[in-house]
């Protein structure tokens, strides 16, 4: 391999060391200097849990990397270009970023280097398909998914990289400071964290391969079943790439691998659309005007589990419990929270990303959105999710409803969704229902009519 000098892989949302287009670059240019940044401004929003997965990831890609990580904390604007002199690198090479704030800090570090006449290059991203590849028609970006993913699936993705010929790795000082500041996370962590690292996500797939991908399709949408692949932490920080996935995936047929495919695909048109519309991280897509009641009592029952709906409740305190929730479950809870309760979806997203270890910020706002009437969706108000009927629906034998609800563990089978219809269904403190859901939806769906009357009639 030749070199012509040092280059820095400056690792934010791809912490691995295999299929890393951006690596590969790094090696052929140079020897490479492995370094992540502590930034307060990204970490510290992010909530003790994700912190707390990011510190566990962290000391597993400093052992992928042959203990060579170099980790940094402050602002990367004036962390990157001092390493870069420091270490002598004539080139900082990164994979793509799109989320808003990333990409603006990218922008501002590039600035800084080139006035320093050191190189920047960006090589791949954390998607199959880089946000703002797939187009229209009349070249503008997708805002209904089901032609996203068709013109996603004909654009292709490339195959996976491998590991550079000759790589040569330069160990460099890390801030003191900052593997502190990793096992200070890790301490403080307040949920049990899966196994970190890129092989444990390897593993964790190779398992879902060989014993969950044919029932996928199926069982993805049960949470009372061991039916999801559990990657989404691991693709959470780029610790598996989706492209490794979806070339495992190539040439496998049935509804499973299908379904696996979309769902990978969902993740990405949601960054899409992020990429097109940075404004929709703190507004309506779709913007109804709809009146939202301000948080209240309602809004502190609903985020700790007691809003006397069992599924509704299981699956708040599976979020506390845990740190994850299951998707279906998080559709269910964000209907809950905007159609029930009419409360504007930013406070609801923004308790999600608090508790989320896998908090995706376009996937977590977008879906809101979704759930709440007001992104992408040709149809989406009038969908009001029945947190009884959801519950019976994918939780037919109440065991989702009774593993997170210990009052309600005494009901048999499906009688858990409805505790009001059983003699001794409050006997042991559940709390009742905070609002009645017939009369909710009607409330809401009449706000809608309102809301359409009055931005028709404007």
């Amino acid at each position: 391999m030749p070199t012509t000098g040092r280059t820095l892989l400056w690792l934010r949302r791809d912490l691995r060391r295999a299929d890393h287009p951006a690596l590969a670059a790094a090696a052929a240019s140079g020897s490479v200097v492995p370094v992540f940044v502590l930034d307060p401004a990204f970490v510290e929003p992010a909530g003790p849990v994700r912190r707390g997965w990011l510190a566990a990831t962290l000391r597993a890609l400093d052992a992928g990397y042959d203990g060579r990580l170099c980790l940094r904390t402050g602002d990367p604007r004036a962390i990157i270009p001092a390493l870069a002199a420091e270490t002598g690198a004539t080139e900082v090479h990164v994979s793509g970023e799109t989320e808003p704030d990333g990409a603006a800090r990218d922008t501002a570090v590039r600035s800084l280097l080139a006035a320093a006449g050191v190189g920047w290059v960006e090589t791949g991203s954390t998607y199959a398909v880089t946000p703002g590849r797939v187009v229209n028609s009349s070249g503008d970006g997708f805002g209904v998914f089901t032609p996203f993913l068709r013109a996603w699936r004909a654009h292709g993705w490339r195959a996976p990289a491998g590991e550079p010929d000759g790589l040569e790795l330069v160990e460099v000082p890390s801030d003191p400071r900052g593997w502190a500041l990793v096992d200070e996370a890790l301490a403080a962590c307040p949920v049990p964290l899966p196994p970190a690292g890129e092989d444990a996500a390897l593993a964790r797939w190779a398992a879902f391969l060989a014993d969950g991908i044919d029932r996928y399709a199926d069982d993805r949408d049960r949470p009372d079943l061991a039916g999801t692949s559990g990657l989404s932490p691991y693709l959470k920080f780029g610790i598996v790439h989706p492209r490794t996935l979806l070339a495992h995936l190539a040439g496998r047929r049935g509804a499973g691998a299908e379904r696996f495919v979309a769902e990978l695909a969902w993740r990405e048109f949601y960054a899409d659309v992020l990429h097109h519309r940075p404004d929709s991280l703190t507004a309506d897509l779709h913007p109804l005007h709809l009146p939202y009641d301000e948080p209240g009592a309602g809004f502190d029952a609903w985020r700790e589990g007691r809003t006397g709906y069992p599924f509704v409740d299981a699956g708040m305190r599976q979020l506390v419990a845990t740190g994850w929730m299951h998707n279906r479950v998080r559709m269910v809870t964000a209907s809950f929270l905007a159609k029930d309760l009419h409360v504007w979806w930013p406070h609801g997203a923004a308790h999600f990303l608090d508790l989320l270890i896998d908090g995706d910020l376009a996937s977590n706002t977008h879906g809101w959105q979704w759930v709440a009437g007001t992104g992408t969706d040709a149809a989406p108000y009038f969908r009001v999710f029945n947190p009884v009927l959801q519950g019976e629906r994918f939780d037919p034998s109440g065991d989702y409803v009774r593993r997170w609800v210990p009052e309600l563990r005494h009901l048999p089978g499906a009688t858990a969704h409805r505790p009001w219809e059983a003699a001794d269904g409050y006997a042991h403190g559940y709390p009742e229902r905070l609002v009645d859901h017939a009369e909710e939806r009607r409330d809401a769906l009449a706000r809608y009519r309102q809301a359409r009357a009055d931005t028709l009639g404007a």
